[in-house]
C-alpha cells in the first residue's frame, strides 16, 4: 500500500467525506463542482503538468538534498546578519513546537496570553538596551524598518515638503537600498552622505539615518551628529546592534530620536536572509506615530494581570487608511525566540556573550597589526575593516579563506571586512589569521572609545533572572503555551496568511542547517539548493 497521500493527511477528507458533500450539493464530481463555481473564462481546460506528488518521506528525502547542496561556510560576513546558537531548549519548544508556531497574530487578547507576555518581554529587551520608553512588537527586518522609521520621521515633522532624507554611507548597504526604494514610492530624495561632514544647513534635512556600529565596524561618536541634526529641525534614527548595547549606552543617551535594528542574533537563524524579528524603539510622547503593535498591561475583572495589544496602529483592520503601515510584517514567533534567548540568558549571559565576541575581534585586530596589516578600524564591537596592499593581496585571502570553508567581506577595493559572532571560537581566530598569514597574538585591551561603555543596568525584571536551569525554563515556555490557542487545541478562529495550518513535513526542512544557516550574502554558488528550490 505504501504511504497515504500527504492531501488525505493533511487536508483530512477522505474519498467517502468527498463523496457525501458531492451529494450534498447535488454533484457527482469535484470536476463538476469546479465547472459549476468557476467561470468559464477563468477554467483551465487542460491538466496542470505537475510532477506526482510525492509521499511525505520522499518530500523530506527531496529537501533535504535540496539543503545539502547549500554550502554552509563560516561566514564572517556581518552586515547586520550573524550566526547565532539557538539554546536547545528555545529550538525544540518555541520553534519546532505547533504550540507556538501554528498560535495566530495575537489580535484576541483572551486566547494570546501566553504569547503577549512574551511580547511583552521583547519590548523590554529593546527598550532596556536602547534607553527608549517604548519599543514595537515587532517588524520583519532591519531594512525594512529602517524604511519605516523614514515614514515616521516623515510624520513627526513639520514643513517636510521638499527636503531629503539623509542617509549615513555607513549604513549597511542593503538598508541604504531599501530606503531608497520606499522613498521613491513616498516622493521622497534620499541623500546618502558622510553624517560626520554634513553640511546641514545647507541641506536641512527632515531626517537623517545612522549606523551605530557603522558597517565598517567603526564605533562613532554620534553626539554631535544628533545635536546638529536637530538644530535644523531633523529627526535622529539609529539603527544599533542590540548586543553591542550590552557593552555601550543605548543611543537616547546620545540624543537619537529613535532606534531601529534586529533581534536576529539572539537566537533567531539566519535562514538566507529572513524573516527576522526586528524593532523600532522611540520616546513616549511618539508612541502612537510609530509602526507595529504595541502590548501593554492591564488589570482583568479580578484584578489579575491581563496583556492586551495597546496600540497596533500599523494594522489595516484596525485604521484602514489611517494605518501608520500598509504592510503588515510583525514576526511573532521569531520575536518570542529572541525574547527567550534573553530570558534564557540574562543580562550577566548576554554580556558574557558580547565580551566574548569582543575579545576575540581584538585579538584578530592585534594580531593583524603585529602581522603588519592595517586595521582602518579603530574602535569596534564585533567588525574591523582591512586594508591590503592590492586586489591580488586580497583575492590570495579570499582563496585562502575559501579553502577553509570561510567567507570574508570583500568591500570591492584593496580592502576587506571581518565581523565576528558567538559561535567564533579561538580556533576559528586562528583560522581567519592563517588566511592572512599571520601567527594569534591577545590583545591587551578591547576597543570600546572612551566615555561609551555602559553602566545602565538593563534586563532587571525578575523574569531575566529566573530561568538558568534547563528544567525551569522549560516549564516557564510550557505555562506560557498553556495560556494560547493553538492547533494544538482547537481550530484558530480567524482566517489570514499564517503558519497556523503548515503541516509538520513542510516545517521540518526550516531547522536543516542547509536552510537554516545560511548567510544571504554568502556568494551565489554557496545557495545551489536554494536556487534549485525558487527555480
Amino acid at each position: 500500500m505504501g504511504h497515504p497521500p500527504f492531501s488525505t493527511r493533511h487536508i483530512g477528507p477522505r474519498e467517502e467525506d468527498v463523496a457525501e458533500m458531492l451529494a450534498a450539493l447535488g454533484l457527482d464530481s469535484l470536476e463538476a463542482l469546479e465547472r459549476a463555481v468557476v467561470p468559464a473564462g477563468l477554467a483551465v481546460d487542460a491538466p496542470l503538468d505537475l510532477p506526482d506528488a510525492l509521499s511525505e518521506p520522499e518530500a523530506i528525502a527531496r529537501l533535504r538534498a535540496l539543503a545539502d547542496r547549500n554550502q554552509v561556510f563560516r561566514s564572517y560576513l556581518g552586515m547586520g546578519y550573524h550566526a547565532t546558537w539557538t539554546p536547545p531548549v528555545i529550538q525544540r519548544n518555541i520553534l519546532e513546537n505547533p504550540g507556538w508556531y501554528t498560535a495566530y497574530t495575537p489580535y484576541q487578547a483572551e486566547i494570546a496570553q501566553g504569547r503577549l507576555e512574551a511580547l511583552l518581554l521583547f519590548q523590554m529587551v529593546v527598550q532596556d538596551l536602547t534607553g527608549f520608553e517604548v519599543s514595537n512588537a515587532s517588524l520583519l527586518d532591519e531594512a525594512t524598518a529602517a524604511a519605516e522609521a523614514m515614514s515616521m520621521a516623515l510624520r513627526v515633522g513639520r514643513k517636510t515638503d521638499g527636503k531629503p532624507f539623509l542617509v549615513d554611507r555607513l549604513c549597511h548597504p542593503q538598508t541604504i537600498e531599501v530606503v531608497r526604494t520606499r522613498a521613491q514610492a513616498l516622493g521622497v530624495e534620499v541623500v546618502v552622505a558622510d553624517v560626520l561632514s554634513t553640511d546641514w544647513t545647507a541641506l536641512t534635512p527632515f531626517g537623517v539615518l545612522v549606523q551605530d556600529p557603522a558597517t565598517d565596524g567603526s564605533i562613532r561618536d554620534l553626539a554631535p551628529v544628533a545635536e546638529a541634526a536637530h538644530g535644523v529641525g531633523a529627526f535622529v534614527v539609529a539603527a544599533v546592534d542590540l548586543l553591542a548595547l550590552t557593552l555601550r549606552e543605548g543611543p537616547a543617551s546620545w540624543g537619537a530620536d529613535a532606534a531601529i535594528g534586529s533581534a536576529q542574533r539572539f537566537g533567531v537563524p539566519m535562514g538566507y536572509g529572513g524573516p527576522h524579528a526586528a524593532f523600532l524603539a522611540t520616546t513616549g510622547k511618539l508612541a502612537r506615530k510609530m509602526p507595529g503593535r504595541i502590548i501593554g498591561v492591564s488589570r482583568d475583572v479580578d484584578g489579575e494581570v491581563a496583556y492586551r495589544m495597546a496600540l497596533q496602529t500599523r494594522e489595516q483592520h484596525i485604521r484602514r487608511a489611517k494605518a501608520t503601515s500598509n504592510v503588515c510584517t510583525a514576526q511573532v514567533l521569531l520575536a518570542v525566540i529572541a525574547a527567550m534567548y534573553a530570558v534564557w540568558h540574562g543580562p550577566d549571559g548576554l554580556l558574557s556573550i558580547a565580551a566574548s565576541i569582543h575579545r576575540r575581534t581584538a585579538d584578530l585586530a592585534a594580531s593583524l597589526k603585529a602581522g603588519g596589516i592595517e586595521v582602518q578600524t579603530r574602535h569596534y564591537f564585533d567588525t574591523i575593516t582591512v586594508r591590503l596592499s592590492d586586489r591580488a593581496a586580497v583575492q590570495d585571502v579570499l582563496d585562502a579563506a575559501h579553502a577553509r570553508r570561510i567567507n570574508l567581506r570583500d568591500l570591492g577595493d584593496a580592502r576587506l571586512a571581518v565581523t565576528f559572532d558567538e559561535t567564533v571560537t579561538d580556533d576559528d581566530v586562528a583560522d581567519v589569521l592563517e588566511c592572512f598569514g599571520v601567527r594569534h597574538v591577545r590583545a591587551e585591551a578591547t576597543s570600546l572609545p572612551e566615555g561609551v561603555s555602559r553602566h545602565t543596568p538593563f534586563l532587571t525584571h525578575p523574569t531575566f533572572q529566573r530561568y538558568r536551569s534547563e528544567t525551569e525554563m522549560l516549564r516557564y515556555l510550557h505555562r506560557l503555551q498553556a495560556k494560547d490557542l493553538s492547533l494544538t487545541t482547537a481550530m484558530i478562529p480567524l482566517g489570514s496568511c499564517t503558519m497556523k495550518l503548515n503541516a509538520t513535513t513542510e516545517m521540518e526542512p526550516v531547522s536543516l542547517p542547509g536552510f537554516a544557516d545560511l548567510h544571504p550574502f554568502a556568494p551565489a554558488e554557496d545557495a545551489a539548493g536554494y536556487r534549485q528550490l525558487v527555480d
